[in-house]
């Protein structure tokens, strides 16, 4: 398989497996019994990659041990290269209390990689601390040439919402498309490859790393299952280049390093710190069947969580396809103010609770920011007469970025195709009461 061909990949599934994997093409290159033998088959070297302190409790604890052509330290030094439209530094950026929406991002007809089309849209804390969160929006049209990139400041949740990805990284090949996303952790090298014009969004947490959410009184199965994710398989590369560069995330700058073999080189590994993937149409939405609005929590399919019981550093939601069936209830989310910031995008189709939210938008509800529906929504859900069941975001996905901190918009997000009427959506919402009026 070169390093082109994207067809037909092999995947193995699970979350938070100690997994193994080895090419096929060097049967045994995994060391039996020991991770660091003394010479090891084929002439491989072995890397420890770790996600976690040696002492961190073991059923928290990941690593990964990788057999490789070469060792990841041979490159040349490190030099600052052009950060783009990354950045962490809040204070140069502006917290916004208002409802903030943007229509879809045009794609640049310039050639431009996906790390060159990576721009921070908002975050909160720093890398350095380990402590916060930044939101991206990506946009490209060509393939990363000889060139990956490795985030030393967290990991990177990756949703694509127009077009497919084709990634390498050192455990593997996997393609990522819009209805799915993947997961590159803290310190793992990977490159994308494009065919056409690509787009998506992007939630980094500097903290852990994400989780499965607790699931409670609902019992041991339902939301996202474990063995939907999928994990790629070992897969190398033994290629000399002229000048291959890798980039590195480092405290919120980016950092250009040359070598001269592909980093894709790894022969064989074992672990459980891995890149992973998950098709959102898997998730086991769970909704009220009698009455009320449950919360938006009980969509989370990922979650980072902090030092505070039951607070996240981030949460993954996703708003799927499902039956409405509650009975007099007001069935769109209820009007809300959150002590969390809410981020969200919508992938495919429209989002129920707002008209305007097509795909390829994506909005901002800072921390007690009030939101809701929309009147047009409003007045639909109040006039419909006897609820009966039925399907409601058919043919949609919309996602969201929950988080415990305040978000500061950056001074590109807010000149990039800002809805400047966005809060006329709830300016036709009319006044109802009637002091007057005796409750059935």
């Amino acid at each position: 398989m070169s390093a082109n061909d994207f067809e037909n990949l092999k995947y193995m599934t699970g979350f938070g497996n100690d997994f193994k994997s080895e090419d096929p093409r060097c049967p045994k290159a995994l060391p039996a019994h020991q991770n660091s033998p003394q010479v090891c088959p084929y002439g491989l070297y072995t890397e420890q990659l770790s996600g976690t302190s040696f002492t961190t409790p073991r059923d928290k604890n990941s690593r990964t041990w990788m057999y490789r052509i070469l060792p990841a330290c041979k490159h040349q030094p490190f030099k600052p290269m052009d950060n783009g439209n990354i950045t962490h530094n809040w204070e140069e950026n502006e917290s916004i209390p208002n409802q903030t929406k943007w229509n879809p991002l045009e794609i640049p007809s310039k050639k431009h990689d996906f790390l060159q089309g990576m721009s921070t849209v908002c975050g909160s804390g720093h890398p350095r601390e380990k402590h916060g969160v930044s939101h991206y929006i990506y946009t490209c049209n060509t393939s990363m040439q000889d060139k990956c990139v490795c985030n030393a400041d967290g990991d990177w949740l990756i949703v694509p919402q127009q077009g497919k990805l084709k990634i390498i990284t050192e455990f593997g090949k996997m393609t990522v498309e819009p209805n799915e996303f993947c997961v590159i952790q803290r310190g793992i090298r990977f490159t994308v490859n494009v065919d056409g014009q690509c787009r998506g969004f992007i939630l980094e947490v500097f903290d852990g790393h994400f989780e499965l959410p607790e699931l409670g009184a609902m019992g041991a199965n339902g939301l996202a299952n474990p063995r939907d994710f999928e994990v790629p398989v070992a897969w190398y590369e033994d290629r000399s280049v002229n000048g291959y560069t890798v980039v590195q995330k480092h405290q919120g700058r980016l950092f250009a390093a040359t070598q001269n073999h592909s980093p894709f080189d790894v022969v064989a590994w074992h672990g459980n710190y891995v890149p992973y993937k998950y098709n959102l149409s898997h998730f086991m939405a769970v909704n009220s069947v009698t009455y009320d609005h449950c919360d938006p929590s009980v969509f989370t399919v990922l979650t980072c969580q902090s030092n505070r019981k039951g607070t996240a550093i981030a949460d993954f939601i996703c708003f799927p396809p499902r039956w409405a069936v509650q009975e007099h209830t007001f069935r769109p989310p209820y009007y809300h103010r959150n002590s969390m910031s809410e981020f969200m995008g919508c992938i495919s189709g429209k989002y129920e609770a707002k008209t305007t939210m097509d795909e390829g938008c994506y909005s901002l509800h800072n921390m007690m920011t009030p939101h809701g529906p929309d009147a047009i929504t409003y007045k639909k859900a109040t006039s419909q007469g006897k609820l009966v069941p039925e399907r409601i975001a058919e043919g949609c996905m919309s996602f969201m970025f929950e988080t415990c901190f305040e978000l500061a918009a950056t001074k590109w997000a807010l000149s990039q195709k800002v809805d400047q009427d966005y809060w006329k959506r709830w300016d036709d919402l009319p006044k109802n009461f009637n002091p007057n009026q005796k409750p059935q």
